[in-house]
């Protein structure tokens, strides 16, 4: 398991933005924007962390081809980069615009997102452990990407995500969903 994205939302995406590209070096990897059925939006901004990642979670464990001179077996390491960032803003009245507007027109940090190899398996060891209540029975699932929310932590007080992708990105049907599921909380 691995951090993937840590999701904001905040008054201005393009401020935040502006802020993890000057002094973190994210740069930005797409923008859309999202547009509810009550015809309310949210903007998006998908950025990219300044690392090279690989692009399949089965490529973050790598053995090594050197010999460890202590043990004299060879190495296996796990890569972890920064995480993806997403960003979003919307006006009063938006699901995103009136979360932000709940914590003073400040915002901050809706969820943080883990990478797994199952997000359904993932899900009910958590149910099984206590630690977490989801906001749908089932995750939402795209192409290479697959995710599900948690109601926030007793333990912690966050939003988890779950996700399972291949590849960098979010796509959009999902966000709208999961957008969606967090309306009131």
């Amino acid at each position: 398991m691995r951090l993937d994205h840590i999701a904001y939302r905040v008054k201005d995406r393009y401020a935040t933005y502006d802020f993890f590209r000057k002094a973190m070096g994210y740069g930005l990897g797409t923008e859309f924007q999202i547009e509810f059925d009550d015809g309310s939006k949210a903007d998006c901004l998908a950025l990219t962390p300044p690392e090279i990642r690989p692009s399949s979670t089965s490529n973050w464990v790598r053995t090594l081809n050197l010999i460890n001179p202590d043990s004299g077996r060879k190495e296996t390491v796990t890569y972890h980069s920064s995480p993806e960032i997403f960003v979003s803003d919307g006006p009063t009245g938006s699901i995103v615009g009136d979360w932000v507007e709940q914590r003073d027109g400040v915002g901050g940090i809706h969820h943080i997102a883990y990478q797994v190899v199952d997000v359904k398996k993932a899900m009910k060891q958590w149910e099984d452990e206590g630690y977490a209540e989801w906001l749908s029975e089932e995750p939402m699932v795209c192409p290479g990407l697959t995710q599900v929310f948690s109601k926030p932590s007793l333990l912690t007080g966050v939003i988890y995500e779950l996700i399972s992708r291949e590849g960098d990105g979010f796509c959009e049907a999902n966000v709208k969903l999961l957008m969606e599921s967090t309306k009131g909380v």
